[in-house]
């Protein structure tokens, strides 16, 4: 629970004692509205949280009424250089209380004249309210925890966003080199603390400031605002019962410079434990259990960079939480020669704070140590908002998904955050090498964590794995192939619930696969769950369904416009017990992957039937004789290694006649079936490009400057970022809508809207890439960002999908016929 800013409070310490009634008379005449009077009655309490500048209670009684005020003086005795400077603090108290919004306590005079009470002083409100020693926040629902500590975030952002030159604080402190100066400073401070030799230094926390010394960041050369410089949750009063907060405390190191230090210093209860039990440094509650309804440290810091417009820090988060728990390491040290020398504000608590010192120090080598800190981006705000909703008791509107959706999203984008992005570069490097043709190690080990995480082969809809364990299943509800349990079915998803999780994956051209939910794998799987039967269920699909093979689909030709695909000119000709195939087909996506072992060939059985009854389509393992796989073919210069879009050549390839799917002459009729669920993923998955696009360029536009100014900063890029989201939105409630009517009304009825979506979403993800691209200039255009791959993508897909026109088409005949023409 929180502890009233009155539990606080005990006796002055001996230490601190000070003459009380010089005290009143001094604040009678330079307070507003302190009483004078002789008979008023006078109490000094201690706050014991703490371990910086004493603070004391002030009461005044006159007349039945009881005022509260608190002042905040130096320590008594001898004191390092430019420590304690209680001036500064009333200072910027005075600054930000009379000409900003952010909660400051008011103050009212500041008194240099030691002998008033023996050290400089202030007095300001006393201000009632909670105060959150733990920051676990023990005894709080967890919806208060996670509101506590989200406007905590605003509220650091708030301050940073303040304009120091606007508020008369332009002259507070140098700006540029903060991080610099801030790890000398430190180190000196140290050097002082642990010269007696009672106290010898750690040689430890030397290096550690040598380590620091070369990894400052560049950004650190820049000046920014004012810093608060020991900005905690336990240094933040929240209003007596409301979640909000009244008043930011302990202004003692503030300054102006490289406020990311704030924003780490707030953080560290993530990675240490500095209030565990026998005052050791702990692991923070991110290394061992995050409390229900704390939010996790990715996304305070995004809620932070949201607020305040700041870039995501993951590259540089080494260093500012290092920095941390070194200026911490040095404070504690200090703390513990004051405690040598008597004069520790926090009495006998101090005596333990040199280990603690030594502890933070350790603890930072082994912060350095680690692999990654903290995802390459931000968590995704739109879960946290889907969540808001269905929290909120709004599970009934149409599109809001449900608590099964939200927890499988959830754990989808934490996946992506810890294996997918951190990798990409590495699947990028094996693409571009001489090995491009060989699959890389990692994405098979993803890809069994993807099934222990429950996230495999999600993209099935619920009836197509119904109708597939009639066919797999015996009594025993094991498959007949191998005794395996049913566990690669997916999750039992409608198509509406699916585009939520396929947007995430979309976000990666690499991610799809590693979920066995990437085409052509996904639309050819739906092909054998719907149309397939026992026997090609078993010798094919559940190799596929298990991830152990990946498939082809080869229906486009070089020779003819396959947009038509009557026009297809591969021949499958019975010959006996089986099927002869002779015929060219190119961007057979999938056929270079080695893991390929079957395709799925549209050609015509009967070039003399109706138009639409010619068509069949066959089961072909890829190593029968007169299969040719001829060349990869390029996407915008883009092989996609290993996967590939091949031209193959089909020479007198002979297949069993039982491969053949659902019967001849109904190739049209498995092509109108898999190009609902199947094709509309690409539109869930360019809605999830298109959100990667929007993040990166808000990321860059939020660090690169031209013209004297952030890019986001410039009134072009402002405009532009808004007809982009703008789009998104539109696009994504279109796609939502399509695969809505695919679950409710079938694909024939929802063949209208699917071709909407199918239009829209390229078109809208080509906006927002390209913008995207633009604003990163020539590095948009090159392999070091995927911009330029999700753009490839996005293009090809207005003609892989079906060509534009093809989908106006239907849509403008729908439209005639609803008006009767």
């Amino acid at each position: 629970m929180a502890n009233s800013t009155f539990d606080l409070l005990g006796q002055v310490q001996a230490a601190h004692q000070f003459d009380h009634d010089s005290l009143f008379h001094y604040a009678s005449a330079h307070v507003p509205g302190f009483p004078s009077s002789a008979a008023s009655t006078f109490t000094v309490k201690q706050f014991g949280h703490g371990q910086s500048n004493p603070t004391f209670l002030l009461e005044v009684g006159n007349g039945g009424s009881v005022k509260r005020y608190v002042l905040r003086k130096k320590p008594p005795g001898k004191l390092l250089q430019s420590a304690h400077a209680v001036d500064r603090e009333y200072q910027v108290l005075r600054a930000l209380g009379e000409r900003t919004e952010i909660p400051v306590p008011k103050v009212f005079c500041l008194c240099r004249d030691a002998s008033v009470i023996g050290t400089d002083f202030y007095i300001m409100e006393f201000l009632e309210g909670r105060i959150f020693i733990d920051p676990k926040l023990p005894g709080l629902a967890p919806e208060r925890r996670d509101a506590i500590y989200r406007e905590t975030a605003r509220v650091l952002a708030a301050l940073h966003s303040v304009d120091v030159d606007a508020i008369g604080l332009g002259k507070y402190g140098r700006r540029n080199n903060y991080c610099k100066r801030q790890v000398e400073r430190w180190t000196k401070q140290y050097i002082a603390s642990t010269g007696d030799s009672r106290y010898p230094g750690n040689p430890k926390m030397l290096e550690l400031a040598h380590w620091l010394q070369q990894h400052i960041p560049s950004e650190d050369s820049s000046g920014e605002g004012i810093v608060h410089g020991d900005f905690r949750i336990d240094n933040v009063v929240f209003h007596p019962i409301e979640d909000r907060v009244i008043g930011i405390l302990d202004w003692e190191l503030s300054t102006l410079g490289n406020q990311m230090t704030d924003v780490a210093y707030s953080c560290l209860a993530y990675i240490v434990d500095i209030n565990h039990e026998n005052q050791q440094v702990g692991k923070g509650f991110e290394l061992t259990r995050i409390p229900e309804g704390i939010p996790s440290q990715a996304e305070y810091l995004a809620e932070y960079c949201s607020a305040s417009g700041k870039p995501w820090p993951a590259a540089v988060w080494k260093f500012y939480i290092s920095l941390a728990m070194f200026r911490g390491a040095a404070i504690y040290a200090g703390i513990y020669s004051r405690w040598l020398m008597g004069n520790a504000s926090g009495g006998e608590r101090a005596r333990n704070t040199g280990k603690q010192a030594n502890d933070l120090v350790d603890s930072a080598w082994a912060y350095i140590a680690r692999k990654a800190v903290l995802p390459n981006h931000p968590p995704d705000p739109i879960a946290r908002d889907y969540k808001k909703q269905f929290d909120g008791g709004n599970e009934s509107g149409r599109f809001v998904p449900s608590e099964k959706v939200l927890k499988l999203r959830n754990r989808l984008v934490k996946f992506m955050e810890d294996h997918i992005y951190p990798m990409e570069n590495e699947f990028y490097k094996l693409a571009q090498s001489s090995s491009r043709w060989t699959v890389h190690p990692e994405e098979e080990s993803l890809k069994e964590l993807a099934k222990k995480e429950g996230l495999w082969n999600l993209w099935i809809p619920f009836d197509s794995a119904e109708r597939a364990k009639k066919l797999l299943f015996d009594e025993s509800n094991r498959m007949d192939t191998n005794g395996e349990h049913d566990q690669f079915l997916g999750a039992g998803l409608s198509n509406l619930e699916y585009g939520y999780l396929c947007e995430i994956m979309g976000r990666s051209v690499w991610a799809p696969q590693v979920f066995n939910c990437g085409a052509p794998d996904t639309g050819n799987m739906e092909v054998l769950l719907r149309y397939g039967n026992k026997e090609q269920q078993l010798q094919w699909l559940v190799p596929l369904l298990q991830g152990k093979i990946r498939s082809g689909f080869a229906m486009t030709e070089p020779q003819v416009a396959s947009s038509d695909a009557t026009n297809i000119e591969c021949s499958i000709k019975r010959e006996g017990d089986s099927y002869v195939i002779n015929g060219r087909k190119w961007w057979t996506s999938g056929a270079m992957d080695p893991r390929c072992k079957v395709l799925i060939v549209m050609g015509k059985t009967d070039f003399t039937a109706a138009n639409h009854k010619q068509q069949s389509m066959i089961l072909v393992d890829i190593q029968t004789p007169g299969v040719h796989i001829k060349r990869p073919l390029t996407v915008f210069g883009f092989d996609d290694a290993p996967h590939g879009h091949a031209e193959v050549v089909f020479d007198n390839v002979r297949v069993p006649a039982k491969n053949i799917l659902l019967g001849e002459g109904r190739g049209f009729e498995i092509a109108q079936g898999r190009l609902g669920p199947g094709r509309l993923h690409h539109c869930m998955r360019l809605i999830g490009a298109s959100e990667r696009g929007m993040q990166m360029m808000v990321q860059r536009a939020l660090s690169r400057r031209a013209f004297g100014k952030l890019i986001a900063e410039q009134g072009s890029f402002r405009s532009d970022i808004a007809k982009c989201r703008i789009e998104l939105e539109k696009t994504r409630l279109l796609v939502l809508e399509a695969a809505d009517q695919l679950d409710r009304l079938g694909n024939k009825k929802a063949r209208g809207t699917i071709a909407m979506a199918k239009v829209a979403a390229p078109s809208m993800a080509l906006m927002v890439l390209d913008t995207a691209m633009q604003v990163h200039g020539a590095a948009g255009v090159s392999s070091d960002t995927v911009l330029a791959h999700l753009w490839a993508t996005a293009r090809t897909l207005r003609i892989a999908d079906g060509p534009d026109e093809v989908h106006l088409g239907t849509i403008a005949k729908l439209e005639l016929q609803r008006a009767k023409l």
